[in-house]
C-alpha cells in the first residue's frame, strides 16, 4: 500500500482512521503552470471507520525550499466538529523556523489565513471554497485513487493483476496554491503528517503520521519501526535506530541498504546509494517541469510499478494495475466516491 493502515498489524497509527495518510500528491496545474496542486488523504475504507475529519487533530503539508529536509513552509489544516452533518475547515500558511527541530508544533500567531471556515463535501458534490492569495480549497469524501494489488503483496509478490483499491473511498484534502507561496526555489521538497493531542498534556500535539514518497513505511518496516518511522522527522531518518528485533540497534539507513540487497541483489554500495536517495522520507518536486514521479506526483502515476522495478532491481516490473478512470479533469481532480453520502 501507499500508507494506508501502516502501523502494525495493518492497523491506522494512533488506531485512528480520522488521522491515517494514505496517500499525498504534488503536481504542476494542467494547464496553469504557475499554481501547483496538493493534496492530502487520509481514512482509508471510509467511511466505514471514520465519517468526519478529527477536529482536535492537525493535518499539514509541510515544505522544504532549501533542501535541508526541514520545512520552511507549512500548509496547515483544522477542522471544527461535526455537527448535524456540517463540518469546516480552515487552512494556514505558516512560515516555520528550526525549532521545529524536536517535532513540535508551531503557533499559529504570524500565520496567514488562507481560507476560513470552509464546508466540508460529505457527498458527491465538490465544494469548493475560493481563499486569499488565489487559492482553491476542498474537503471531503472522494474515491481513492490509489492503485495497487494488495492482495498479490501480501502473497509473496504474486500479482494477478485486482486492484484493491477500485471501490474504495478516503477523505481528501486538496489545495490549489500559486507557485509564489511555495517559496523561491522552484525546486522543493513536500511531505505530509497528521498530528493529535498528547493523552496527558492535550493542549499539545504530538505527530503520529508522516508520508513522503509512496510505500516507503510499507515495505521497508516492520513491527515498532512502522510506529517510530511515522514519528520522526525527516532530517533524522538516516540516523535513527531499530527498535524492532532483528535489526535492533540497526540505523534506518543501514535496515534500507539490507533489504534493498536481499530483495534486489543490489551491492552494498548500489544498495547504500539507493537508501540515500530513499531516506530521507521526502517527495522532490521541481515545479517547472509537468512529469510526474519521481517529479512529484500525480494521480496516474504508477508509483507502484516504478518501486517494484526499484526495489527488485528490475526483477518485477509491475503489478498488473493501471490507474483509475474516475480523476477529475478539474480541482479537486480526486473523483467522486464510490458511495453516495456518509
Amino acid at each position: 500500500m501507499a500508507d494506508h493502515l501502516d502501523a502494525p498489524g495493518l492497523t491506522s497509527p494512533a488506531m485512528d482512521a480520522r488521522v491515517d495518510i494514505t496517500d499525498h500528491y504534488v503536481f504542476q496545474k494542467p494547464g496553469q503552470s504557475d499554481h501547483t496542486i496538493l493534496i492530502l488523504n487520509v481514512n482509508p475504507l471510509a467511511p466505514t471507520h471514520a465519517q468526519e475529519f478529527r477536529p482536535d487533530a492537525v493535518y499539514e503539508t509541510l515544505v522544504d525550499a532549501n533542501g535541508d529536509a526541514k520545512p520552511e513552509i507549512s500548509f496547515r489544516y483544522r477542522f471544527s466538529r461535526k455537527e448535524a452533518d456540517r463540518q469546516f475547515a480552515t487552512v494556514f500558511r505558516v512560515e516555520l523556523q528550526h525549532e521545529f527541530e524536536d517535532g513540535h508544533l508551531e503557533l499559529e500567531t504570524d500565520a496567514d489565513l488562507l481560507v476560513p471556515f470552509a464546508p466540508v463535501s460529505f457527498g458527491s458534490d465538490e465544494l469548493i471554497t475560493r481563499g486569499r492569495h488565489d487559492v482553491e480549497f476542498y474537503a471531503g469524501f472522494r474515491s481513492d485513487p490509489f492503485f495497487f494489488d494488495l492482495m498479490g503483496f501480501l502473497n509473496n509478490f504474486m500479482f494477478t493483476g485486482t486492484d484493491f483499491f477500485l471501490n474504495l473511498n478516503v477523505f481528501s484534502i486538496a489545495l490549489d496554491v500559486p507557485n509564489g507561496l511555495l517559496g523561491r526555489n522552484p525546486n522543493i521538497g513536500v511531505w505530509t503528517r497528521t498530528l493529535i493531542p498528547m493523552l496527558y498534556q492535550p493542549d499539545h500535539v504530538t505527530q503520529v503520521d508522516q508520508m513522503g514518497r509512496p510505500a516507503i513505511n510499507t515495505v521497508f518496516n516492520h513491527g515498532n519501526d512502522k510506529n517510530l518511522f511515522n514519528m520522526i522527522q525527516p532530517d533524522q531518518m538516516r540516523q535513527t535506530k531499530s527498535v524492532d528485533p532483528p535489526t535492533t540497534g540497526e540505523t534506518f539507513l543501514d535496515k534500507f541498504r539490507d533489504t534493498l540487497e536481499a530483495l534486489g541483489g543490489y551491492s552494498p554500495a548500489q544498495a547504500l546509494t539507493i537508501a540515500e536517495i530513499l531516506l530521507p522520507d521526502i517527495l522532490t518536486f521541481d515545479r517547472s517541469k509537468p512529469a510526474g514521479y519521481l517529479n512529484g506526483r500525480r494521480l496516474q502515476d504508477d508509483v507502484i510499478d516504478i518501486s517494484l522495478s526499484l526495489v527488485t532491481n528490475g526483477k518485477i516490473t509491475t503489478d498488473k494495475v493501471g490507474p483509475h478512470t474516475d480523476y477529475l479533469s478539474q480541482f479537486p481532480y480526486v473523483g467522486k466516491p464510490h458511495q453516495p453520502h456518509v
